[in-house]
């Protein structure tokens, strides 16, 4: 009897704690990766991408914002992209390659304590600017690169 209880008790506290994270919503998958700026993602201009992902579009050049980025890509589908910047308070970093039909190719939002650094690979459709655009202090700083983008790898 005594170990029926046990089993009772146990398995009742177990279903009684999964219950409960369940209903917090501790495990939405939402909290776990983020918010997809499906808006953003979807525009088929700069603007659009710009203020889905930023809040907008207009953005200034900087020396502060460094992109580097290959003169030739020969592979358009993997591109590899580093952006930095030294400002204060960074809410965030996109990078747009302008020629794609879709132009932005990621977005990062950062919290005071990151660093200002992405590095990450896109994929290119065919030459054009490369815009890293970087949201410090509500306000939005950028800098472009042009990458050619060979057809097939052969270098010319």
């Amino acid at each position: 009897m005594n170990l029926l209880r046990r089993k009772f008790v146990k398995t009742a506290t177990f279903v009684g704690a999964a219950v409960t994270t369940l209903g917090s919503g501790v495990l939405l998958p939402q909290r776990a990766i983020g918010a997809y700026a499906e808006a953003a993602f979807a525009a088929k201009d700069v603007s659009g991408a710009l203020t889905g992902t930023l809040g907008s579009d207009q953005h200034s050049a900087s020396d502060q914002v460094k992109l580097k980025a290959p003169d030739i890509a020969e592979n358009g589908a993997v591109v590899p992209i580093t952006v930095s910047c030294g400002m204060d308070n960074i809410e965030g970093i996109s990078i747009v390659a302008v020629g794609n039909p879709v132009p932005l190719t990621s977005s990062f939002m950062m919290t005071p304590a990151c660093e200002g650094f992405v590095s990450t690979r896109i994929k290119m459709g065919k030459t054009s600017d490369v815009l890293a655009v970087v949201k410090a202090g509500g306000k939005l700083y950028s800098t472009s690169k042009e990458v050619k983008v060979t057809i097939g790898g052969c270098g010319g």
